[in-house]
């Protein structure tokens, strides 16, 4: 496995189709500052365009995940003449961007949970399609403790969880086990720590091995059909469908199922 440094903020790393994306800033509990949130965007885009990356892990370095903005970056702004408006617009505009661009990235992105993922940390879990999380971590949306309602993360929390448990969630501030995380589906497996990175690379592999535009059209209609009515929703998948099965990946996959043989994808 060949590691580089992107930047200060984020580690990079390739095994085979697999890149992997470390957040690096443990001594802020890898809270997003706009720095870290531009290196992670970076990443996403170059590797949206590299045809040899199929999955993407995004995880992180010390014992936290993520522990949401960068409260100190944030409040240092506020001796600015508008007193940190426009500072905080923009801050969490490329916060939005940023988790939009996760959602749009046509290769599927898990999230490696090995510890605390609290306001937009749990939105950044909660904004990837997948994710495995330690039974050591925890998560939580607890703004309404410091006065800042987390009113961003709440959107990608209300889209992975039922209504009452992001509303709890977000009213409460109160953390949760990973194990209530995967009970309301905010996370797909809790595993050992010891286990972790291992099992979400083994997830991301079996990903990985499955063809590359028949994934990346799933994931792109998955999220567009999500949001319309039950009408539109089949009406829309069912010209995705036609379109994949005049797709040559369907063509082999089809014909290797009826011949009882290994697909060869399409490379």
């Amino acid at each position: 496995m060949n590691i580089t440094q992107l930047e200060s903020p984020l580690k990079s790393a390739r095994d085979g189709a697999v890149l992997r994306l470390s957040m690096n800033r443990p001594q802020a509990r890898n809270a997003l500052s706009s720095s870290l949130m531009g290196a992670l965007s970076n990443a996403l885009e170059g590797a949206a365009a590299d045809t040899g990356v199929r999955v993407i892990i995004i995880a992180a370095e010390g014992s936290v995940f993520s522990a949401g903005h960068d409260l100190k970056e944030m409040n240092a702004r506020r001796s600015e003449d508008d007193d940190g408006a426009g500072a905080f617009a923009a801050l969490f505009t490329q916060c939005s961007a940023l988790m939009q661009q996760i959602v749009a990235c046509p290769k599927p992105v898990i999230a490696e949970v090995q510890g605390t993922a609290t306001a937009a940390g749990c939105q950044l879990v909660a904004s990837c399609d997948l994710a495995v999380a330690s039974s050591q971590a925890r998560f939580a949306t607890p703004g309404v403790d410091i006065g800042l309602f987390c009113s961003t993360p709440m959107v990608a929390l209300s889209r992975s969880v039922s209504r009452k448990a992001a509303m709890q969630m977000l009213l409460t501030g109160e953390m949760i086990s990973a194990d209530e995380a995967q009970a309301l589906g905010l996370v797909n497996r809790v595993v050992a720590p010891s286990r972790l990175q291992a099992e979400t690379m083994a997830l991301a592999q079996t990903i990985a091995s499955k063809p590359r535009a028949t994934v990346r059209t799933g994931k792109e209609a998955f999220y567009r059909q999500i949001e319309m009515p039950l009408d539109d929703a089949y009406d829309y998948a069912s010209r995705v469908m036609t379109e994949n099965m005049l797709n040559a990946e369907a063509e082999e996959g089809i014909c290797a199922f009826l011949e009882k043989r290994e697909p060869q994808w399409p490379a």
